[in-house]
């Protein structure tokens, strides 16, 4: 681009018959257009104040749930888990914190230790809708939720369900301290399912991938029993 053309260009952005003229644009829209413009005004500025209001909101509720869920967390370390669920009278139980403060982090976590509790109680259906409520991006949390889930289905001897979560338990962010139990629980289920091929590929896989961890031995012994199996059928 030329000297010349450059300096006409920037003349014509600052001469100020055509400013004045922009302007004039702008107003007679604004006049034409008013109700839509403040409305849209209004609009941003009722989604900017709600989101800090929401987020406010939020990190009260967090605290609040915080506080009230501590008696109930010494009551689950301490395995007292029907004060730890439903309260000792002074205080809120799992359960009830899990709903009231369910949009807390707080409140969220709650869901897991109610959850755990429930499995434990044997209570198979409440435990997995809490833990099925239990959202987590933590390596090691949100993979033992999926995992509890699969071991409340095992428990009612629903294996397709089990293996369901297990997978998702042995999907979640991979790694070689936790998986190995996943896929292990895994090859477990689909032995109870009569999915005897796929068993043998998840020993295997524990074999291959994690040959260093606690599961592959054990896994390398059910293989070898497996296909012993299968060979005589």
């Amino acid at each position: 681009m030329s000297k010349t053309q450059t300096s006409s260009k920037l003349e014509f952005l600052e001469d100020p018959a055509m400013l004045s003229g922009s302007l004039g644009k702008a107003e007679l829209f604004f006049e034409k257009n008013r109700n839509l413009v403040l409305g849209l005004l209004g609009a941003i500025v009722l989604v900017v104040v709600g989101f800090v209001g929401y987020r406010y909101w939020v990190g009260s509720q967090d605290e609040e749930a915080q506080t009230a869920m501590f008696p109930s967390v010494y009551e689950w370390e301490a395995d007292s888990l029907k004060k730890a669920l439903n309260g000792n009278g002074a205080n809120e139980g799992l359960v009830a914190i899990s709903e009231e403060y369910s949009a807390a982090p707080a409140g969220n976590l709650a869901s897991f230790y109610a959850g755990v509790a429930l499995l434990k109680q044997g209570k198979y259906d409440d435990a997995i809708e809490k833990l099925q409520g239990f959202k987590s991006s933590d390596l090691l949390v949100q993979g033992r939720t999926y995992s509890l889930i699969g071991d409340a289905y095992m428990e009612k001897k629903a294996y397709s369900d089990a293996i369901d979560y297990y997978k998702k338990a042995a999907d979640y962010k991979p790694n070689p301290y936790f998986t190995p139990a996943y896929l292990m629980k895994l090859a477990v289920a689909y032995e109870q399912n009569k999915q005897n091929q796929e068993a043998i590929d998840t020993y295997n896989q524990i074999i291959d991938k994690y040959p260093t961890s606690a599961e592959s031995a054990n896994a390398k012994k059910y293989k070898s029993v497996l296909e012993s199996t299968v060979g005589e059928s």
